[in-house]
């Protein structure tokens, strides 16, 4: 019978109920059987999966921020009221130093030749001064001199005129204005002497502060170079400083200052830390800012200290963010400094050992933990791959807060479960095309 001669008892398209779902039945085994035939094939191939057990313990949530060791109190030392000093000799850094012993040596010899300069300046303008004195001297003593003979013509000229009484009415009259001239001389004289005075006395004044103004520069010169040598006021160990004025990149911490490195007056050359109490000072991300509060624990590793955790409280943070240059087309960051001050030292801690700081913000003691990579997405929902046998199988749970690592479940998983750290059919996929 040919295929055309059979008449369909139903329409194209067309099925009694019990058909339909005969028809999903045959279809969900069908697909159900292909995957696991797949798995199976899959699973046939040598695939080595990393498991983890799931855990109970406890999980926080924390803050991690960078910083640096320093002194809660410490004698800082600084260059000089010294226009540009530059150093000449530095004391080695992290070196035991006794009270009284030189830290840091500032170049002299410009300053020195300043002092020799202005030293022999000031011989030279005493000298001065004794040459005008004794030039002085000898005007004083000419226009004494001419003011004796003024005087002496003045009295003689009287003489001769009180003589007309018995001399004739011209010669009487010549000798009155004998008289008018040598009191007129006598006059010219005495204005001659004292405008000496004042000429002399000027150049005294000049001379006299040209001598005061050198000396005031000697002076100055003096105190600097009682300032170029500065020695450790207590005994302690040198720390130098960052010297920000130097060359270097963009978000690198500055060098330390070095010989042979020009300084600015005030610059902040050396510490000398009191060890006996030291604090972190911290770079607070501003995402974090808002997190954390005044008297929290702070949980501090230290690079250089690897065995040893210390435990500091949190008791400064600043209200103002600080900006951080990048630089290079990189967008600038905003930190907030905070401080930590450490509740026990250790002998080898030192100011500007790097560390980072923890601080706690959240515990909940006994829970079920899973690492964060051990959680995969399916439909839009957390899902785990647990182990069974040979084999996994994906089981959905209910997970709580996260943190970096860990995940809280809080139901589909008990403790000591074995769970897959990543997805076994994509590894599988991943082997068989290698």
């Amino acid at each position: 019978m040919s295929s055309k001669d059979l008449k369909p008892s139903k329409k194209l398209g067309q099925t009694n109920g019990k058909g339909r779902i005969i028809a999903w039945t045959i279809a969900f085994f069908a697909i159900a059987g292909g995957g696991f035939a797949a798995y199976r094939y899959t699973a046939a191939k040598p695939v080595e999966i990393s498991t983890v057990g799931v855990r109970k313990g406890d999980f926080t949530i924390t803050v991690r921020a960078r910083g640096e060791i320093r002194s809660t109190r410490s004698v800082v030392l600084t260059a000089p009221q010294v226009p540009n000093p530059r150093i000449t000799k530095l004391a080695e850094s992290g070196k035991p130093i006794r009270a009284g012993e030189v830290v840091i040596d500032f170049d002299t010899a410009q300053y020195e030749n300043y002092y020799l300069n202005y030293v022999t300046s000031t011989r030279t303008v005493e000298s001065e001064i004794v040459q005008t004195k004794a030039s002085h001297k000898i005007t004083d003593e000419q226009d004494a001199m001419n003011m004796m003979t003024g005087q002496y013509d003045v009295q003689r000229a009287e003489l001769e005129a009180s003589k007309a009484e018995i001399l004739s009415e011209i010669e009487g009259a010549k000798n009155r204005i004998d008289v008018g001239i040598s009191k007129g001389a006598l006059a010219q004289t005495q204005a001659t002497v004292k405008a000496h005075d004042v000429t002399q006395q000027a150049d005294l004044d000049r001379l006299d502060t040209r001598k005061n103004k050198t000396l005031r520069d000697m002076d100055r010169v003096k105190s600097y170079l009682s300032q170029m040598t500065i020695r450790a006021p207590s005994d302690g160990i040198v720390n130098i400083l960052p010297n920000f004025r130097s060359q270097g990149s963009w978000g690198q911490t500055p060098p330390p200052f070095k010989e042979g490195d020009n300084a600015w007056t005030g610059a902040a050359i050396a510490e000398i830390p009191d060890l006996s109490e030291m604090r972190l000072e911290l770079k607070l991300e501003e995402v974090d800012r808002g997190k954390i509060q005044l008297g929290q624990t702070v949980k501090v590793k230290i690079d250089a200290i690897q065995d040893k955790e210390f435990d500091a409280t949190l008791d400064w943070i600043s209200p103002i963010a600080a900006l951080v240059f990048r630089g290079g087309g990189s967008a600038n960051e905003k930190t907030f400094p905070a401080r930590a001050t450490l509740k026990s030292v250790d002998p080898r801690l030192r100011p500007g050992m790097s560390a980072t700081g923890i601080v706690l913000i959240e515990r909940q003691p006994d829970a079920l933990l899973i690492p964060n990579k051990a959680s995969f997405l399916q439909a839009g929902k957390p899902h785990v791959w647990v182990q069974k046998g040979q084999g996994f199988e994906s089981r959905a749970i209910e997970v709580g807060k996260r943190n970096e690592a860990d995940i809280i479940v809080l139901k589909g998983l008990k403790e000591n479960e074995r769970i897959a750290l990543e997805n076994p059919v994509e590894a599988a996929k991943r082997a068989k095309k290698l």
